[in-house]
């Protein structure tokens, strides 16, 4: 049996997003650097390069781009607004953002964001003014009004904090979708019970259910399969995986203590969540596995994700043409399944060092 497989030529496969008519293609266009580590010019020239690679959905969000901060807040969806102006291709792809959940680190916005009808609507509001559209075609939870385990908390600590209620969110949801502004909604960093309180919730409330959920998932991270997978395949809401390369992390570029100019681990300090000694460990095992079957870390690191038959699309970022074309490649390969009992070896020994 060969190590890999590769398609013949270049198709972007597509798949159904949750129960709708939408296909959507199996790779989505991350935009979380525009406005920080890339300029709109470079915004813009990503945007050509995927569309005409086929890709047909692109995801941003209101608090973008990273790290978020007054200065900067509604850059990325400003930069994708002059491209569509400017293109006028609006019709050609799939618009996914999303409106920002509560934080005492996200004061700059709407002096602290809730997941109320009144905040939706300005929240609402403003990325479509932003974006130069009239609507969205997924809108979603940034992550949820309760605390729970997300954002690199890997166990659960309950904390009975009062909150916006989920019904009240929702309701206010069914209003924008009636509106026509959005068309569809999902979810974002949540749990299997914050999922299926979700979906019950919807069909007692008498109003389509969430179609995605967007969570992180790669090698590094695999904490979707334990409870979310079954969820994702029973109740069709697949999973949009965000951070497929860890934030650059499973490319190999920062082992050994590098860390190249202009990368995302270098330029902020913050980001740690990949940056522990059992990562470094996985990357390094990871790296010698891709290299091996002659693949670069990052095609394996992506074609595992891609390949996963919960995921509805994986959602690539880049910060160079070079990183964008070479992550697209990534369709072209189909890993065999001794190369999946190989990764399966290296997750058994360090299984999800970076939640």
């Amino acid at each position: 049996m060969s190590q890999l497989e590769i398609k013949n030529g270049h198709v972007m496969q597509k798949r159904q997003l949750g129960t709708t008519d939408i296909q959507v293609t199996e790779l989505c266009l991350g935009t979380m650097t525009w406005g920080e580590q890339n300029t709109e010019a470079e915004a813009h020239q990503q945007l050509d390069f995927a569309l005409d690679a086929g890709i047909n959905f692109i995801d941003t969000a209101e608090m973008y781009p990273v790290p978020p901060k007054a200065e900067t807040q509604g850059r990325t969806e400003q930069y994708l607004g002059t491209w569509i102006a400017k293109r006028g291709r609006r019709d050609d792809f799939i618009l996914a953002t999303k409106v920002a959940g509560p934080g005492d680190w996200m004061t700059h916005i709407r002096n602290g964001p809730q997941l109320t009808a009144d905040h939706i609507q300005q929240a609402l509001d403003s990325s479509l003014k932003r974006l130069q559209t009239d609507y969205i075609d997924l809108y979603q939870i940034h992550w949820p009004a309760r605390p729970t385990n997300f954002f690199g908390r890997l166990g659960y600590e309950h904390d009975d904090v009062e909150t916006t209620p989920l019904e009240e969110t929702l309701l206010a949801l069914k209003t924008q979708l009636e509106s026509g502004k959005i068309r569809h909604y999902g979810l974002s960093n949540e749990t299997p019970w914050g999922t299926m309180k979700v979906l019950a919730l919807a069909d007692k409330l008498g109003m389509p259910r969430p179609v995605s959920v967007q969570n992180p998932y790669n090698l590094l991270n695999r904490t979707y399969e334990i409870g979310m997978a079954e969820v994702s395949h029973r109740e069709q809401v697949g999973l949009l995986a965000y951070s497929p390369m860890a934030f650059g992390m499973l490319s190999g570029k920062y082992l050994n203590g590098q860390r190249p100019e202009n990368g995302r681990i270098t330029l902020f300090s913050r980001f740690t969540r990949y940056t522990s000694e059992q990562s470094e460990a996985a990357i390094t095992r990871y790296v010698a596995l891709a290299n091996d079957i002659g693949l670069s870390p990052a095609q394996l690191a992506l074609a595992f994700v891609t390949q996963q038959g919960f995921v509805t699309s994986n959602i690539i970022g880049a910060t160079t043409m070079a990183q964008l074309e070479e992550n697209i490649r990534s369709v072209d390969v189909i890993l065999s399944s001794d190369v999946l009992a190989e990764i399966e070896v290296i997750h058994k020994a360090i299984p999800n060092p970076a939640p």
